[in-house]
């Protein structure tokens, strides 16, 4: 039937606040309640109806035929009496009240009473309460209690502010397996792994008695290979140690990885896979990209894998060098676009400042850059007329270019790298071709000695070294007339012991012009250019696994 004219709805204003308004008083003066719950000495009566509409707990307890649906009375097993009486009033009245005093009791009965609201704003308020000294138990609470969200919130502002977590009482207090858990990851924010024994250390001597059964399982997580030799040689001394067959194994294990480098690659374990902070940071410096050059300059950190800004270039450069002495980053020749550059300017990370440096005595742009024992080397390049197969060295003592022997062959776009002691200059264009080969710099007899050539023609390669190898990645192969033919994404791996180039697993796609570099146990491949554009792209290379994976 059609509603004629007169029909009219009516819609009372603020009806369910009114209702629950008379509800709750019904509660005050305990009438019409239908159930009574019981939490230690405490009795509450309260109104079925209302605890199934807000409770899922409840609901499920009131509407199914179990033995409690006709019970008078409910005894709530384990339950804080204050926390129940707090939580049935906020069914009433949607309001409740949070303190530090009473919110794991809370958090705690919410979580059964499955009051999906109350449960989230309980974290919402134990996540700002967060504090060097509280974070671990908060985190552990919420392991308990299932909130995924607060534990992972925990666990991080754990891990990021985990030099002040073990100076507090909270850390001393843990159990050794919570300890085990913690030693156990790689994501806590420290300095180096020294740190991390010597926490190990004071929460050993928190309790000498009963914790010194549990030493040598807890040692076997700290990356011992990885402290500095002295270092060993004093835990080697010291009597906690010295009385413990386990804990003297782990020690000559992380000996060993000192005294025989060449046999690292075969004492890999995951004690010598370094933490995340410990590795240091990325920085990719400027580049080519679709504004002719970006003078920009980001860093990539391995423990919150993200990149940012850190500061830009005085100008333009193109086809520069770059390279790390004493913590600074230098940045030396290119090319602006117009001439080729023999300036040098130096970063300072800590002071966020740049400085001008006394400038090459040629210019260079397409140059390699490498530090060697102290100094730094400047390798080939093209000074705009013409290839070069000269070299200069800068002596940061002295503060001034002198240049070495010169290379066999002109090299521009040659990758450099530093491997047992000396320079190795791979590949590059000579003007007519890319180049196979390969020679390398002894800085003691001044003298470059050619090494077995690579299996691809690369200029535009990128070189670093893990473990006694060194690995030539991307580049192109083109005649100087034809840049846009053939790009490699292939990897070739090279052994100074056997003096041969072995090849590895490709990169996902080419990389010419690549960045390459090593953080941690992995090469990772930065940027680019793949025939098309210029990449932001970023892959990491395991060398033990042999794969190479997106960053």
């Amino acid at each position: 039937m059609e509603p004629c004219a007169s029909d009219e709805f009516f819609q009372a204003l603020n009806h369910a606040e009114q209702t629950f308004k008379k509800m709750e008083n019904y509660l005050r003066h305990k009438q019409l309640c239908d159930v009574v719950l019981v939490a230690g000495d405490r009795r509450i009566p309260a109104h079925r109806l209302v605890l199934s509409s807000v409770s899922d707990y409840f609901a499920a307890m009131f509407t199914n035929d179990v033995r409690e649906a006709r019970q008078e009375e409910i005894k709530m097993e384990g339950v804080e009496p204050n926390a129940l009486w707090a939580l049935v009033q906020y069914a009433y009245t949607g309001r409740l009240e949070l303190k530090e005093d009473n919110i794991e009791c809370l958090l705690s009965t919410a979580c059964l009473l499955q009051l999906s609201q109350v449960v989230e704003a309980c974290c919402k308020f134990l996540m700002k309460q967060l504090h060097p000294s509280n974070c671990l138990g908060i985190r552990s609470f919420a392991d308990a209690q299932g909130c995924t969200d607060l534990h992972k919130v925990a666990h991080n502002y754990t891990m990021e502010n985990f030099m002040e977590v073990i100076r507090n009482q909270e850390f001393l207090l843990l159990p050794a397996t919570e300890i085990a858990k913690l030693l156990a990851s790689d994501d806590m924010n420290i300095p180096n792994e020294e740190t991390i024994l010597n926490a190990l250390l004071t929460w050993v001597r928190h309790d000498l008695e009963q914790r010194r059964k549990d030493l040598s399982k807890l040692l076997a997580y700290i990356r011992l290979p990885l402290l500095a030799p002295q270092f060993l040689a004093d835990m080697e001394n010291n009597a906690l140690f010295r009385d413990d067959i386990e804990c003297q194994k782990l020690i000559m294990e992380a000996m060993k990885y000192h005294l025989l480098p060449e046999r690292r690659p075969m004492l890999q374990s995951p004690r010598t896979k370094p933490r995340k902070s410990t590795v240091g940071v990325l920085f990719a410096v400027g580049g080519m990209d679709a504004t002719k050059g970006a003078t920009s300059i980001e860093k990539y950190e391995l423990r919150t894998n993200m990149w940012t800004p850190v500061a830009n270039m005085n100008g333009r450069r193109l086809q520069f060098g770059v390279a790390v002495l004493d913590d600074k980053l230098y940045v030396v020749g290119g090319r602006d676009g117009l001439k080729t550059l023999n300036t040098v300017e130096c970063y300072n990370p800590r002071t966020k400042t740049w400085s001008v440096m006394p400038p090459m005595s040629t210019h260079r742009h397409g140059l390699g850059v490498a530090v060697l024992e102290g100094p730094m080397y400047a390798v080939g390049g093209h000074d705009g007329w013409s290839y070069l197969n000269t070299v200069e060295r800068w002596d940061p003592q002295a503060r001034q270019w002198n240049f070495v022997a010169s290379m066999s062959t002109p090299r521009s776009t040659v990758g450099v790298a530093i491997l047992n002691g000396k320079l190795y200059a791979v590949g590059g264009r000579d003007g007519s071709s890319c180049l196979k080969s390969v020679e390398c710099f002894d800085p003691h007899t001044n003298k470059w000695t050619l090494c077995a050539q690579m299996s691809k023609r690369r200029g535009g390669v990128g070189v670093t070294t893990w473990n006694g190898f060194l690995y030539a990645i991307g580049g192109h192969d083109a005649p100087a007339s034809n840049l846009t033919s053939r790009l490699s994404d292939c990897v070739e791996r090279y052994d100074p012991k056997t003096d041969m180039w072995t090849s590895v697993a490709s990169m996902s796609i080419s990389r010419d012009a690549v960045g390459v570099c090593l953080l941690g146990d992995k090469l990772y491949a930065v940027g680019g250019y793949d025939g098309q554009t210029y990449l932001n792209t970023v892959e990491s290379y395991d060398p033990q696994t042999n794969e190479w994976t997106q960053v």
